[in-house]
Formats: C-alpha cells, sequence, structure tokens
C-alpha cells in the first residue's frame, strides 16, 4: 500500500517535522518513505509518500494525525492514495542524516566557539577574584583602625540625642 500524507499549517517548516517523520517510519520499519518540505497557496506543507503493509500505513497515519514536534503549528493532515515510485526507506534516510548534519554543523560549530568565548572570560574573572582575601584583609584592618574613634564619637552623638529629646519632653 501506498500514501501521500499531507501536513500543512503556518509552522511546519523548520520545525524538525523531516526527522520526526523519518523516525516515526523508521520505527514502523516501512518499506518505502521519503519527505519534503512544500507550499501549497502561500501555506507550508509537508508531504510524506509512504510505502508499506496497511497496517503500518494507518499506525503512520494516525501518528501523524495525533503527534507531532514540539515547535510545529498544524492547521490540516490529510492523505490520498499514491501510485508513483517511493524511494527505499533506508535510502531515504541515509540521505535525511546527511542534510541534518549540513544544518546542525554550523551550529554546533557557534556554539563550541561561545563555550571557548565563555571559558576565556571565566579564566580572566578568576584572576580578578584572586585578589579578594587580600583586599577583605585590607578593609577589615582599616574597619579596626576607624572603629576606637568612631565608638567614641557614635556614644558622644547618641548621649546628645538623648539629651536633647529630655529637654523637648519626649522620651
Amino acid at each position: 500500500m501506498k500514501l501521500k500524507v499531507k501536513i500543512s499549517g503556518p509552522k511546519v517548516h523548520g520545525g524538525g517535522y523531516r526527522p520526526y517523520l523519518t523516525e516515526l517510519a523508521m520505527r514502523l520499519a516501512l518499506r518505502g518513505f521519503e519527505v519534503y518540505n512544500d507550499d501549497e497557496e502561500g501555506q507550508q506543507v509537508v508531504i510524506a509518500l509512504v510505502e508499506g503493509n496497511e497496517q503500518k500505513i494507518a499506525k503512520f497515519y494516525n501518528s501523524a494525525m495525533k503527534e507531532r514536534p514540539q515547535l510545529a503549528t498544524v492547521d490540516n493532515v490529510k492523505s490520498e492514495d499514491f501510485a508513483d515510485d517511493i524511494m527505499p526507506l533506508w535510502q531515504f534516510a541515509s540521505i535525511n542524516t546527511a542534510s541534518q548534519m549540513n544544518k546542525a554543523i554550523p551550529l554546533l560549530l557557534a556554539v563550541k566557539d561561545n563555550t571557548d568565548a565563555t571559558l576565556q572570560e571565566l579564566k580572566a574573572m578568576r584572576k580578578n577574584t584572586d585578589a579578594i582575601p587580600q583586599v577583605l584583609e585590607e578593609i577589615k584592618g582599616m574597619r579596626e583602625d576607624i572603629q576606637p574613634g568612631y565608638g567614641m564619637h557614635f556614644r558622644q552623638v547618641q548621649s546628645d540625642v538623648r539629651a536633647i529629646k529630655e529637654r523637648l519632653g519626649m522620651h
């Protein structure tokens, strides 16, 4: 049995539909499988061509109706019989793997570059934080130098405030 499954909606391209459907076809061990992006009347469409026994094709279609990649927004899933040739699943999966790797490699390299830059920044920050214990000791010493005089002045201010409150009749 051969079937053409058409999935349409505002966000069915670029959201992982082709790898998702390829994995579904592999899970069901379909004989033939192809999937590609298309546009119809300004709307995004993913078209899957599937070949296998009737039970497996029904499972594929039901899964395509109920499940979808997380980033996809779908308006409609429909099917129709298909009579032309369909590529063997293993062959399509090989081609699709190369295609997805070509998309992933630049992204992975960008992540690596960002990670390298972040590590360099962290190393520079580490050098800056090495001096913190020494600075804290300096501050502690300054505080000890200031405290005796400060404490005496603070007690005098408290005494003056108490005297002013007493003259004003405040307790």
